[in-house]
């Protein structure tokens, strides 16, 4: 039995990510609030990433960030449609900050 405890933490981030970001993964509550709560430290701490994008760039990244968090204080289950709308919200919320990029402003 393979014991995850020893991951880099890192490395357990950007895979817990990629599955929430994965349109197969069922989007639950708490990857929503998981993933809030990564991009909120990753501001807080001053993330390097953040300094190279542009200031359109981090106003969307905001506007996105403030959707999901609306979204997920407004409704306690989720349609499709809604899920898909999120796992967007969340990708652009987290854009400079992953590997996988979404739209460039």
């Amino acid at each position: 039995m393979m014991c995850h405890l020893h991951l880099p933490v890192a490395h357990s981030s950007e895979m817990r990510i990629q599955k929430i970001l994965d349109p197969a993964h069922p989007l639950c509550r708490d990857d929503v609030i998981w993933m809030l709560g990564y991009i909120k430290k990753k501001v807080a701490d001053g993330d390097p990433l953040l300094a190279d994008l542009s200031q359109p760039r981090l106003m969307h990244n905001f506007l996105s960030f403030a959707e999901a968090a609306m979204a997920l204080l407004q409704r306690s289950h989720y349609c499709d449609q809604e899920t898909d709308r999120i796992r967007h919200w969340l990708s652009e919320a987290a854009f400079g900050l992953i590997g996988k990029a979404s739209s460039p402003l």
